[in-house]
């Protein structure tokens, strides 16, 4: 399972969501889209916005600067993923802390 943790300065994404064999997880890919394409346009509007940090089955996003431009991205993001979280309950859980 995917789980995502989100605080106002944090994100977390972790774990494979195990709905399909690796490399075939449909699931996993929209995640990953999701997640990369939100830190692309962020880093593209502001280097020195966020931080992050990508490794295998984990992803974190440090906010550095809240604009309206970075915060109205990172709200989509999450918008987007509850949004895959609702269809796929059993492979992705989100968590506000």
């Amino acid at each position: 399972m995917t789980k995502i943790k989100i605080s106002k300065d944090h994100i977390e994404i972790k774990g494979h969501a195990m709905f399909d064999d690796y490399g075939n997880d449909i699931v996993c890919a929209a995640v990953s889209s999701i997640v990369i394409t939100s830190i692309n346009g962020i880093l593209s509007i502001d280097k020195d916005s966020i931080k992050y940090n990508q490794d295998d089955g984990l992803i974190e996003i440090d906010v550095l600067k809240h604009t309206k431009e970075v915060d109205a991205l990172i709200s989509n993001m999450i918008n987007l993923l509850k949004e895959l979280s609702l269809q796929y309950k059993k492979n992705i859980q989100i968590e506000e802390v």
